[in-house]
């Protein structure tokens, strides 16, 4: 049984995974707009989708049920993720796509890292090791660039304060997506409305740009819901494994489509942050085993008393 329902569960994955993995695609197409008002208008647009789901399953009534206390979690993700947003459709559109892919093969170390820093967390010697090489490829990736990988870093942490908030937030992935939204689109509101005041706005310019603009809601929405689907049915492990298929794909376009350089000593810096991947994933499975075989052990010893 729990075979069966693996099966669509790591379907619904891939394809959260995967449709992630062809953002810059989609964002390359709204680079006519500055990267603020791309924000803007995905929040409002995602907050419009999301709405009317609620509406349609009649669950809009449930977001007055939620506490100050998760209003201001809900206020911390918000602004994690808007800034997740900006930085990577100004990554995407300024021709950094490599960069941003390097962000999210980072995440995963950084929000280990968060996690000693946070919540004092014990790492066993196979972590210290990967956030070492991580550490180690961030410096090599310095040099390469002749600066700090800034956008890769500023997607990891954001991404990884998103990660934590959600992990503590007692709302589920649409009453959350929902909250966030709602506090963040004042702001998103009066930017847009400044924006048009001033005639730097391009929502307006066309109807192809309009169009476009508007569709970032239903492009944002749906990969959230198949991954909230995808993370009831799937082992965590599992999740893991499927979480580099994004920033894979990221990279593919970057170096295949978009044609940015990489060079040797930039492949070295992304060779070490893979090594460090590598290390980290296989222990996190190696844990995950051990801790399934634990129960059994109890029982056997059980059973056999």
């Amino acid at each position: 049984m729990r075979q069966s329902r693996s099966i669509p569960g790591v379907t619904f994955g891939t394809s959260a995974f995967f449709l992630w993995g062809l953002f810059p695609a989609f964002f390359g197409l709204l680079a006519f707009a500055q990267p603020g008002e791309v924000v803007a208008q995905r929040i409002l647009w995602t907050l419009v989708v999301v709405l009317t789901v609620l509406t349609a399953s009649g669950r809009l009534r449930e977001l007055r049920d939620i506490g100050k206390r998760v209003w201001r979690l809900a206020a911390v993700a918000s602004a994690a993720i808007a800034l997740n947003w900006g930085v990577y459709v100004y990554g995407v559109t300024s021709g950094h796509v490599v960069e941003c892919a390097l962000g999210y093969f980072i995440n995963p170390l950084v929000t280990v890292a968060f996690g000693v820093v946070f919540f004092r967390e014990r790492l066993a010697r196979a972590q210290w090791a990967a956030l070492a090489l991580g550490a180690t490829a961030v410096t090599v990736l310095t040099i390469d660039y002749g600066r700090p990988p800034i956008i890769a870093l500023a997607l990891a942490c954001s991404f990884a304060t998103y990660g934590l908030v959600k992990k503590v937030i007692p709302l589920d992935a649409l009453r959350g997506i929902a909250a966030e939204g709602v506090v963040a689109a004042p702001f998103a509101l009066a930017f847009v409305i400044a924006l048009v005041a001033t005639g730097r706005s391009e929502f307006g310019s066309s109807v192809g740009h309009a169009g476009l603009m508007m569709s970032t809601g239903p492009v944002t929405l749906v990969p959230l819901l198949l991954f909230a689907v995808a993370a009831q049915r799937v082992p965590l492990s599992t999740m893991g494994l499927l979480q580099y298929l994004t920033p894979a794909l990221q990279m593919a376009w970057g170096v295949a489509v978009a044609h940015e350089p990489m060079p040797a000593s930039r492949w070295a810096g992304f060779a070490l942050i893979w090594v460090a991947l590598a290390i980290f994933t296989t222990d996190a499975l190696l844990r995950a085993r051990r801790l399934r075989r634990i129960p059994r052990d109890v029982a056997a010893r059980t059973s056999g008393t």
